[in-house]
């Protein structure tokens, strides 16, 4: 939900945005047909899960497609997750999902960026996946793409070195 809200602020003031760093985002719409109502589908399941079962029953449905396979079995980094989940209400997770149900094409933007950029993602995001943030980072004029091993969708979480020394690396390059 980041690189959306990212791309937002440089739809809406790209001279006040002197550098960007998009982590495990995606910029397409939602598909049209098929695969579009697939989407709807599933997370509106997620929603119902929340709403019927609370945040922490949905938030066991959904991890497995959120971080690394191999570090579904880090109780304390499952725990850590779980309860971040549970710090929201189903009633912002639904605003949230239909946000991102209606979400724009950031198309457009991607080739209008003009301040330094740094594209990341786990090596196994399976939500976004690598071959995405390439087209970002193809499309962003002079970025920088960085991809983090044996990581998936949560970055940040899994492995906060890694991403630490990246951004790091970024920064002390702009």
């Amino acid at each position: 939900m980041g690189g959306r809200v990212a791309f937002e602020i440089v739809r809406s003031a790209a001279e006040r945005v002197t550098g960007l760093a998009l982590l495990d985002t995606a910029y397409r719409p939602r598909a049209a047909g098929g695969a579009g109502e697939r989407e709807r589908a599933e997370r509106m399941a997620l929603v119902q899960i929340a709403e019927t079962q609370g945040m922490r029953a949905m938030g066991r449905e959904w991890l497995p497609r959120m971080v690394h396979p191999d570090r579904l079995a880090d109780g304390a980094l499952i725990n850590s997750i779980l309860e971040m989940l549970e710090h929201k209400t189903p009633q912002i997770f639904r605003a949230q999902v239909t946000a991102l149900l209606n979400r724009p094409d950031a198309t457009p933007i991607l080739a209008a960026i003009r301040c330094p950029t740094l594209v990341l993602c786990g090596r196994q995001d399976a939500w976004s996946p690598v071959a995405q943030h390439e087209e970002i980072a193809a499309q962003i004029l002079g970025s920088e793409l960085a991809i983090v091993e044996r990581c998936g969708h949560m970055a940040p979480i899994e492995r906060p070195r890694e991403v630490t020394a990246a951004l790091y690396k970024w920064f002390s390059e702009l």
